[in-house]
C-alpha cells in the first residue's frame, strides 16, 4: 500500500453529514446515489439516509484512491491528463484486475461511438 493511501476520506475530508462546501465537492451526488441504488430494490423497499451516505462516501473514496494511482503514473510519465487507460491502468495495478478487460472493451465501444 503506498504512503497516504490508508487515509479514510472521512479523515482526509470530512463525512457528508460535516456540510463543508469544500468537504461536500469531494463527494458524489446523494441524489445519484440513491438512484442508483434504488435499482437494486424492490419498487416498495426503502433506503436509508444513512445507507446512502455509507455508500457516497464508499464510493468517492473508490473514486480519489483509483484516481490518485492515475495521477502518480501520469505524473512519472510528465502528462497531466488522466484519461481511461491510466484508470484501467491502475485499476489493474490496485488489485481489481477482474475488471480490467470489461472495462477496457466497454472503453473500446465507447471510443468507437464518439
Amino acid at each position: 500500500r503506498r504512503a497516504g493511501a490508508g487515509l479514510a476520506m472521512s479523515e482526509a475530508v470530512g463525512t457528508p453529514e460535516s456540510g463543508g462546501a469544500k468537504e461536500q465537492e469531494r463527494f458524489l451526488p446523494i441524489a445519484n446515489i440513491g438512484r442508483i441504488m434504488r435499482r437494486g430494490v424492490p419498487e416498495n423497499g426503502k433506503i436509508a439516509k444513512d445507507a446512502k451516505e455509507s455508500i457516497q462516501e464508499c464510493v468517492s473514496e473508490f473514486i480519489s484512491f483509483i484516481t490518485s494511482e492515475a495521477s502518480d503514473k501520469c505524473m512519472k510519465e510528465k502528462r497531466k491528463t488522466i484519461n481511461g487507460d491510466d484508470l484501467i491502468w491502475s485499476m489493474g495495478t490496485l488489485g481489481f484486475e477482474d475488471y480490467v478487460e470489461p472495462l477496457k472493451l466497454y472503453l473500446k465501444l465507447y471510443r468507437e461511438e464518439f
